[in-house]
């Protein structure tokens, strides 16, 4: 027991000692050599001493796709992988347009510039992309607003955007062809009805009207189609003045009826171009754009849908 208790003595005033000789100020304590090292990235820095070995702090950095064969590329719109990239880009650069100046003053839609649009056609192969009829409707019912912004107030980018929906044309330069009467007194007119076009031959003469070599009681069997074909004379009462010699073909005997009231007044308005208000009034001047609607699939007809069955 007495070694013990002076083991344990010795040990507690070596521990008391070694403290307060910490506790000493930095001057009095007594100096303790510790060896240091220079951390650098500079291999060739040989300047350290034998105590003071360098150490790199990190690996050299590799370079990146450096050996690399195969890399995807990123693309550059996000509408790369959609149906119609191109198309998408330039509808949502008009789109944020449309937002971003829908406060400014507008014109009338009958005072706006005219401008030549471009057509369905024309944009599919200028962009090389399957475009829909009706998305390309919703881009230009875009691009027209943008168009009716009033012009001293009209944005430059607005400008360049819209420029992709331009016809390279003069739309002044487009003026109808003036028709003229050849050597033998006779005035060509082109009508179109449906699928039926047809052209007349119009020269003075006694009432005579022969279609396809017929006349026009046999050429037409229907009394309204004989109306039709010669109503351009009959609303300007011409029908003892001129001669109509005419060829028609496509379509049903309606079609190529109407597409004969067309082109005898193209005719007629050649040899007397006063008749122009009256057969506008008339409705013999103005081509009709209706025609039949295409079936669609799932449905009977165009509109006409399969009868509902419960089970």
């Amino acid at each position: 027991m007495t070694t013990l208790a002076s083991g344990l003595r010795q040990l507690r005033c070596s521990s008391f000692v070694a403290r307060s000789q910490w506790r000493l100020p930095a001057s009095i304590r007594s100096s303790a050599q510790f060896g240091s090292r220079n951390i650098t990235t500079d291999p060739s820095n040989t300047s350290a001493t034998p105590d003071q070995s360098p150490v790199v702090a990190a690996a050299p950095i590799s370079f990146p796709f450096q050996g690399v064969k195969h890399a995807r590329s990123v693309p550059v719109t996000p509408s790369y992988f959609s149906r119609e990239p191109q198309f998408n880009d330039l509808y949502i650069r008009i789109s944020r347009l449309l937002t971003k100046y829908h406060h400014l003053p507008t014109l009338p839609a009958g005072e706006a510039p005219q401008t030549p649009w471009v057509k369905l056609d024309e944009m599919r192969s200028k962009l090389g992309e399957p475009v829909k009829a009706s998305h390309f409707a919703q881009v230009l019912r875009v691009a027209k607003r943008l168009n009716l912004i009033e012009p001293s107030l009209f944005p430059t980018e607005v400008k360049v955007a819209l420029e992709d929906f331009k016809r390279d044309i003069n739309p002044f330069s487009n003026v109808p062809r003036v028709g003229t009467v050849d050597n033998h007194g006779r005035a060509v007119g082109v009508g179109k009805r449906k699928e039926s076009t047809a052209r007349a031959w119009v020269v003075e003469g006694t009432g005579e009207v022969f279609v396809n070599g017929k006349s026009l009681s046999k050429a037409f069997g229907r009394v309204h189609d004989r109306e039709s074909a010669i109503w351009a004379l009959q609303a300007t009462e011409r029908l003892d003045k001129y001669n109509v010699w005419a060829l028609v073909e496509g379509g049903g005997t309606t079609g190529q009826a109407e597409a004969l009231t067309l082109a005898v007044a193209k005719a007629l308005i050649v040899h007397e171009p006063a008749l122009k208000t009256a057969l506008r009034k008339a409705g013999c001047i103005t081509r009709d754009p209706r025609t039949v609607e295409r079936k669609k699939h799932g449905h009977v007809k165009a509109r006409k849908m399969p009868a509902w069955v419960k089970r």
